[in-house]
């Protein structure tokens, strides 16, 4: 009974966190798509209830938007990716891992080790671990010393050079042998083929949601975004992609009407750097809460993580997989690259294509990568002529009130501006 009441608070803290943040995300906003509450439920069986739905199919744990989760689903294994959004699960990780250390990071470690606490992890045993960042590099030894086993998705440190395709097509050749392995079933060009083709209505799904936020008024807010993207880390696919198309049917209702999720004149923004990952979706809600709206994002919890397709030439097994090899390789823009010039284009892009009118970007304190490559980015937007916001933050609310001050008064200079430019 006493080794009981010492887990509570640990089984107790990440449900009260989501229950806190979902209660937010529904109750401070009026007008939610009537499409929503089904991700609303899931979230609030799955984190708060802790009765998630199941898998169908052997669990391989992600940590990265990097992983090919089509050749998962090709092996008959159902991708789940771990990365972790919840301060109870930082403060776990930070019993173990260096005090700068990035908070997903830490976060994903901390749930990692405290399993007791997390949906899916009991049905979680092999776990694909890209060599993307050095944190994320260094985690897989410690995974492993945690009783998992761990894959390391091997990746180059350019994309620009051929010599850097193929090493990357060999490294998800290797990957495809491994999980075949894994779950027993070998990977075959009709798995693949198949795979590519369901992964592939669920991004058709996203890309017309995607569409119909450029739309001004915004017929829908972007915390609402946040969180249905983050559903597709576990949700069944099919039953993800009919809802993702259930909520564009009824934007598309609103879209005629006129109907606007904010204000009409509310800023347009852009979110761009460390991802947002529920339950820590603090800085998109104090944006929305301080009265701008998130239109658009490059992060690899949303639009990274859904918006590129795969173009395959031949459906052959050897076609698909290097068609599968160069769609997780070229469009990616995260800053792990020696270079990231698509990453300045692709928001520029974004930008000029949602009509924003600044851009907020997002820094985990100790996310290196990201804290690194700020400047030369702000370089980029401010030759734009795009005002940007820079957020150093962590999973901790202790900076909700700083943080809800400046955010009000970056919102509140681009009504100004959009005044003056009338």
């Amino acid at each position: 009974m006493d080794a009981e009441v010492r887990k509570r608070p640990r089984l107790d803290r990440p449900r009260m966190e989501a229950k806190q943040v979902l209660d937010r995300l529904i109750d401070d906003f009026p007008d939610n798509p009537d499409a929503m509450g089904y991700f609303y439920d899931l979230f609030r069986r799955t984190y708060c209830d802790g009765q998630p739905d199941p898998l169908g199919g052997t669990a391989v744990g992600t940590l990265c938007v990097q992983v090919p989760e089509e050749v998962i689903r090709a092996a008959g294994g159902v991708p789940v990716r771990l990365c972790n959004g919840f301060h109870a699960h930082d403060q776990v990780g930070a019993e173990f891992m260096p005090a700068k250390s990035c908070s997903l990071v830490k976060a994903t470690l901390g749930v990692l080790q405290d399993k007791a606490a997390a949906p899916f992890l009991d049905a979680v045993d092999w776990i694909v671990n890209p060599t993307t960042c050095d944190q994320k590099k260094k985690a897989g030894a410690m995974i492993e010393g945690m009783g998992y086993n761990v894959h390391a998705l091997e990746m180059p440190p350019v994309k620009e050079s051929e010599e850097a395709r193929i090493y990357w097509q060999r490294s998800v050749m290797r990957f495809a042998e491994a999980v075949g392995d894994m779950t027993g079933q070998r990977v075959t060009g009709k798995g693949l083929r198949r795979a590519i083709k369901q992964v592939g209505a669920a991004q058709a799904a996203y890309r017309r949601l995607n569409a119909l936020c450029r739309i001004s008024p915004a017929p829908i807010l972007g915390k609402d975004i946040f969180l249905l993207t983050n559903a597709y880390f576990f949700d069944d696919i099919e039953r993800w992609t009919e809802a993702v198309e259930r909520l564009n049917d009824e934007l598309e209702q609103r879209r005629e009407q006129g109907f606007s999720a904010a204000q009409k004149r509310s800023p347009r923004i852009l979110f761009t750097g460390s991802p947002p990952i529920f339950p820590n979706l603090k800085l998109p809600l104090l944006i929305e809460q301080s009265g701008g709206v998130v239109v658009a994002d490059e992060t690899c919890s949303a639009n990274r993580l859904l918006y590129d397709m795969v173009a395959v030439d031949e459906w052959n097994a050897y076609d698909m997989m290097e068609a599968l090899a160069d769609r997780y390789l070229k469009p990616c823009t995260c800053p792990v690259y020696t270079r990231n010039d698509d990453r300045k284009r692709r928001l520029l892009d974004l930008a000029a294509t949602f009509g924003v009118d600044g851009v907020v970007y997002q820094a985990f304190a100790g996310c290196h990568v990201y804290e690194m490559e700020y400047r030369d980015i702000a370089d980029t937007l401010g030759q734009a002529n795009i005002p940007v916001l820079y957020v150093e933050t962590d999973y901790s609310p202790d900076d909700l009130g700083q943080l809800s001050t400046r955010v009000e008064a970056f919102v509140e200079s681009l009504k100004n501006r959009r005044k003056k430019a009338r």
